[in-house]
C-alpha cells in the first residue's frame, strides 16, 4: 500500500509539473516528452517502483492528455 501511496504523489506532482512544463517550455514536444519520460524514470528507480518503460510512456501520454485538456 506504501507504494500505491508513492505513485499518487507522483502522479499528482507530475500531472502539475508537466502542465506548467508545457506551458513554459522553450523546447520542442518531443524534447520535453522525453525529459518528462527521463524523470518518470528516474523517479522509479530512486523509489524502487517496477515500470516497464511502455507503462512509462503510458504515463507520459496520460499526463500530456491531461495537460492538454487543462490548457484548452
Amino acid at each position: 500500500m506504501k507504494t500505491a501511496g508513492y505513485l499518487g504523489a507522483f502522479l499528482g506532482g507530475a500531472v502539475v509539473g508537466a502542465l506548467v512544463g508545457l506551458l513554459l517550455a522553450p523546447e520542442k514536444g518531443k524534447d520535453t516528452r522525453n525529459k518528462i519520460s527521463d524523470t518518470v524514470d528516474e523517479f522509479c528507480k530512486k523509489h524502487d517502483l517496477k515500470l516497464s518503460r511502455k507503462e512509462v510512456d503510458d504515463l507520459v501520454d496520460d499526463i500530456k492528455e491531461a495537460a492538454s485538456d487543462v490548457a484548452e
